[in-house]
């Protein structure tokens, strides 16, 4: 039965595979002027609206962090460090790519 989706899934999925889309395509069509184009997919970061939704030593966040190998929740610098990287000559030859900064909990999930 539809109403059985939760909604909020449904918006989420298909955002994010649009994202991962237009990254992808975009590469390909701005090659060729130099422009690279990449997107950072974050998972799960210690930011005050995370650590609202989900207080320290609740079950919930518990079990958050029990699913992240690095034993870790990432830092907002976590991510400055990935678009530092891609905003930096180091990365020229990579576009399309989409870099999760996840602490290892996408390993071996379907990107979508």
């Amino acid at each position: 039965m539809v109403s059985q989706f939760r909604t909020s899934c449904i918006a989420y999925a298909s955002s994010k595979a649009a994202l991962i889309g237009l990254t992808r395509v975009a590469a390909l069509e701005l090659g060729a002027y130099g422009i690279t184009v990449n997107a950072i997919g974050p998972d799960p970061i210690e930011t005050e609206l995370f650590k609202q939704a989900n207080p320290k030593g609740a079950p919930e966040t518990e079990q958050i962090l029990k699913n992240v190998p690095v034993q870790r929740f990432g830092q907002p610098e976590d991510i400055a460090h990935a678009c530092d990287f891609f905003l930096s000559e180091k990365s020229g030859f990579i576009t399309g790519q989409i870099l999760y900064v996840c602490g290892g909990m996408t390993v071996g999930l379907n990107p979508i």
